[in-house]
């Protein structure tokens, strides 16, 4: 077992406080949005020895496959998707032989994998996944008069379904209303909301982004948009191709080991809305909870892919001789609460507060977690967890 030393991510959009605090440090005043646990060449571990030397967690695990993220929204992410395997190999041997610097603004794919991930709220966490069905975006759009929205409402109507909804993302992206437009689409929101009407949470949700990014295209794709409120301790999985945009919250987020995002709204940062629009070709969007499978009587095991897996465990005063985490091999770690010790096999010990993280792999053996707190174990699946995979494909 390690200790580590994670790279925080600076966006724009991150709290200034949520992520200081869980890891016990005092705010510097400025947005901290993620904490990357992994091997990732844009965010590395370090490891931390006896001697308070650090070096890459590469040079003892090599490449791990997945990575775990703290994450904490202070205000909306943009509107993105993540590409699948082909796509993400595709437009990385494009963009490395044109010479695009990996650290370039305008890079798109940071490296040749897909980005399927997970997020699991530590508050409660609100985000945007997937597109609602034709008939509720309907819904929503109908009671608007702005002729901007009345051809939108054509146009689904002339083709619904999930094709349809597509070619009115690529009509707002590709060609974006003006901001005068967004803005008035934005008042007729609120004027419904003022008079008791919203349908699904669309427009106060719409009125909400629009405080951040007024006169944003990404005001009026969230109108087509199913928004998630998930409870800490919740989760939900966000395969590739799914449009989504987190909102606000604090939540854990396991993933492969990728940075590849194509955007088109709601951010500073390079947007690539006809790549965006290619994603969403490769598959019907979905909201998907993850329910979780009971480990021993204190553990929840989210495993919604054979790339991933996730499994949180509370441990208390009522076990004495602690508690066993479930994986064995590479395994990710981060207390989310209390004070605990965690064992190996050979009985070395690891003391952890919350926001501390830690590495563990083959040679550790099984882990035991004593104490009271909670722990959470990013992993990649094998045995239980591999075989209901296998079973529900």
């Amino acid at each position: 077992m390690l200790e580590l030393d994670c790279p925080t991510q600076d966006y724009d959009w991150g709290s200034s406080d949520a992520i200081p605090g869980f890891q016990r440090r005092t705010a510097e005043g400025r947005p901290v949005a993620e904490v990357w646990m992994g091997t990732h060449p844009l965010g590395t571990a370090q490891v931390v020895d006896g001697a308070a030397v650090r070096r890459p967690l590469t040079a003892v695990a090599g490449e791990l496959g997945f990575m775990l993220k703290i994450l904490a929204a202070g205000r909306p992410l943009s509107i993105q998707v993540h590409p699948n395997e082909a796509r993400a190999k595709a437009g990385f041997a494009a963009e490395e032989a044109a010479g695009v610097p990996l650290d370039a603004p305008q890079r798109v794919f940071k490296d040749p994998s897909p980005k399927p991930e997970m997020v699991y709220a530590l508050s409660t966490f609100d985000t945007l996944v997937g597109f609602r069905p034709t008939a509720e975006i309907l819904r929503v759009l109908m009671p608007l008069r702005h002729p901007t929205v009345r051809a939108l409402v054509k146009s689904l109507r002339d083709n619904p379904g999930f094709a349809g909804i597509v070619r009115l993302v690529e009509g707002l992206v590709g060609d974006p209303p003006s901001p005068d437009v967004v803005r008035d689409v934005v008042a007729e929101c609120r004027e419904a909301l003022e008079e008791g009407i919203d349908i699904k949470r669309a427009y106060a949700t719409a009125v909400e982004i629009a405080q951040f990014y007024p006169g944003d295209v990404g005001v009026i794709v969230s109108l087509l948009l199913n928004r998630l409120t998930l409870q800490p301790g919740e989760a939900a999985y966000l395969g590739t191709g799914i449009i989504h945009a987190h909102l606000r919250g604090m939540c854990l987020e396991v993933m492969v080991s990728s940075d590849n995002v194509l955007r088109a709204g709601l951010t500073s940062k390079h947007l690539d809305p006809v790549g965006l629009v290619q994603c969403l070709e490769e598959g019907m969007s979905r909201v998907a909870r993850v329910t979780p499978r009971l480990f021993g009587a204190s553990t929840d095991v989210f495993s919604p892919t054979a790339d991933f897996a996730l499994s949180i465990t509370q441990s208390s005063q009522a076990d004495p001789g602690g508690v066993t985490l479930p994986a064995s091999g590479p395994r990710l770690l981060v207390c989310t609460g209390g004070e605990v010790a965690l064992l190996n096999e050979r009985d070395q010990m690891l003391h952890l507060r919350r926001g501390d993280t830690a590495f563990a792999d083959d040679s550790d053996g099984e882990l035991r977690v004593v104490g009271t707190g909670e722990v959470a174990q990013a992993y990649r699946p094998t045995g239980d967890d591999a075989a209901e995979l296998l079973d529900l494909v």
